[in-house]
């Protein structure tokens, strides 16, 4: 059976070799960079399957789980991964300049680059 897949993550070498994996082993495959292009992907007919990297800073756990089960209440995400997709958000809104970005969140900057690691969130200007 030949499966129809969808890889969403940010890290291309990771979305490259599962996509790779996958292609190899007869099936059809298509990588997204993030939550929003691989949400557009979803229209796509034919679809079997969704592999959501879930260390994606932009991922919203409680969001997937709500819509994958709607009929149990989500649990509120932990303060780590709030903060993580927080931080993202932010770096993204300003074109991963760091400086910027710990000023917006009221923060150091080396606080923010602490951060930054913790999380591995991979910026534009990483």
């Amino acid at each position: 059976m030949v499966l129809h897949v969808l890889v969403v993550s940010p890290d291309e070498a990771r979305r490259s070799a599962l996509t790779t994996a996958l292609l190899a082993a007869g099936h059809r495959a298509v990588g997204a960079e993030s939550g929003a292009v691989g949400a557009a992907a979803l229209t796509e007919p034919g679809l079997d399957a969704v592999v959501v990297d879930l260390h994606a800073p932009e991922l919203d756990g409680a969001a997937l789980r709500a819509v994958l089960d709607p009929a149990t209440p989500p649990t509120p995400d932990s303060l780590d991964d709030a903060e993580r997709r927080h931080i993202a958000l932010v770096l993204h809104h300003t074109g991963g300049n760091k400086r910027q970005a710990a000023l917006l969140l009221g923060i150091s900057r080396s606080t923010l680059l602490h951060k930054v690691r913790r999380y591995r969130i991979v910026t534009a200007r990483s």
